[in-house]
């Protein structure tokens, strides 16, 4: 299935992979879909969109197996506090339904900050844009396309003072 996702990245000549899975509409959790398109949780991000206040909107590209750190989403985007979209107002502002969710296509061209882990893979896998379709890519091609600044955004696996 041809998605807004799919149609973004031809349209600037960058190479993909569209991969299609069932969708289980009481599992959209990013480990779910990782296992379904066969790639490890960490290799497939999830777009998630936040805001730092009215009219400040962000996207927040994590792995599958991570939780956002909204100081560090804050602190790397400029804003005083980030916090998540209420999920009645994704697809209004971004033209996708949750699980379904991509920098690519939406309505506007919010800016868009990438953990910083994703350089460690050679292909990444995101949203197409519609539930059920992943798109995977070069995390290069991914940065460029979506115009993207990384940085570190998720939680800590360990305690501070208790790294391993």
């Amino acid at each position: 299935m041809k998605t807004n996702g799919a149609r973004f990245l031809e349209n600037l000549g960058i190479a993909f992979e569209l991969r299609e899975y069932k969708v289980d509409p009481e599992d959209l959790s990013a480990i779910t879909v990782a296992k379904k398109v066969g790639m490890p949780p960490e290799q497939v991000f999830k777009t998630l969109l936040t805001t730092g206040g009215p009219h400040e909107y962000v996207f927040a590209v994590i792995p599958g197996d991570a939780e956002l750190d909204f100081k560090k989403l804050a602190r790397a985007a400029g804003l005083r506090k980030a916090e998540m979209v209420p999920l009645k107002e994704v697809q209004p502002l971004t033209g996708y339904i949750r699980g379904g969710v991509t920098v690519f296509g939406a309505k506007k061209a919010y800016p868009v900050f990438v953990d910083e882990t994703v350089i460690l893979f050679d292909k990444i896998s995101v949203s197409a844009g519609a539930r059920g379709t992943q798109l995977i890519l070069s995390p290069d091609d991914y940065l460029r396309a979506a115009e993207a600044t990384t940085a570190d955004l998720t939680k800590d696996v360990y305690p501070e003072g208790n790294k391993q």
